[in-house]
């Protein structure tokens, strides 16, 4: 397999993640999902665990994961989208022990293959920061060691986003894994000096930029296509 070959196949499974929560995750993973269907590609997102539901005709929903089913192209079970769906919106490892479900790693892993074996492209969305915890013994940095994906680094642009985004990228890189680019999802529009701040993450993550995504004034069901005109998966580590 050539270089060439082997970099593009490497990119086309991503593990998505963020300097906090509500920051955008879901918003870059469905751009991401947007950006490789331009390619020709058959891709579809993935959110191993879900905190926050609520039932509309007999099926529990989370609005994270239907936005990624929405803007993937294979259509998969729910199940495998999101293997864990909890109802309280609230810390993963809190709500699993409320509501009595035992997250682990190799059914999450299971499910991720699954989807790989369906889909030319997976974007695995993390829940809250990095670090979260799933249960006493495991965080989503266990689980993105697990799957050993580059990772996609979401940076929410507001006060003090430097500091979070380069203790992310540190914690990244502890694990061994590679951080092979980052988004500016500018989270306040109000904030002081943004393009000064971007810059300076710019010269500190050592990892490509792979857009700037402005407050976008269109529709929900939108967004994700929109946001997607934002990214350059080219310059992707």
């Amino acid at each position: 397999m050539s270089d060439q070959k082997h970099h593009q196949q490497q990119h086309r499974r991503l593990f998505v993640t963020g300097t906090d929560t509500e920051i955008g995750k879901t918003l870059v993973s469905a751009a991401l999902l947007h950006a490789m269907q331009a390619q020709g590609l058959r891709a579809v997102g993935m959110k191993p665990v879900a905190a926050g539901a609520s039932l509309q005709d007999g099926v529990w929903h989370n609005e994270d994961v239907d936005s990624l089913m929405a803007a993937s192209n294979v259509l998969a079970p729910q199940e495998l989208v999101c293997p864990y769906l909890m109802q309280a919106p609230a810390a993963p490892h809190i709500v699993a022990e409320l509501e009595k479900v035992d997250i682990t790693l190799p059914h999450i892993l299971h499910c991720y293959q699954q989807l790989c074996a369906q889909a030319d492209a997976v974007v695995v969305e993390g829940v809250g920061g990095f670090c979260v915890p799933l249960n006493d013994d495991v965080t989503t940095a266990d689980l993105a060691q697990a799957l050993d994906l580059p990772v996609i680094l979401v940076v929410g642009m507001r006060l003090g986003c430097i500091n979070h985004a380069l203790l992310t990228a540190e914690a990244i890189r502890a694990r061994g894994l590679t951080l092979c680019g980052w988004v500016a999802n500018t989270v306040d529009p109000s904030m002081l000096y943004l393009d000064e701040n971007i810059d300076a993450l710019r010269t500190r993550l050592a990892a490509p930029l792979l857009g700037q995504i402005p407050r976008l004034n269109v529709p929900d069901h939108e967004k994700a296509q929109s946001a997607a005109s934002y990214l350059d998966l080219s310059v992707l580590k």
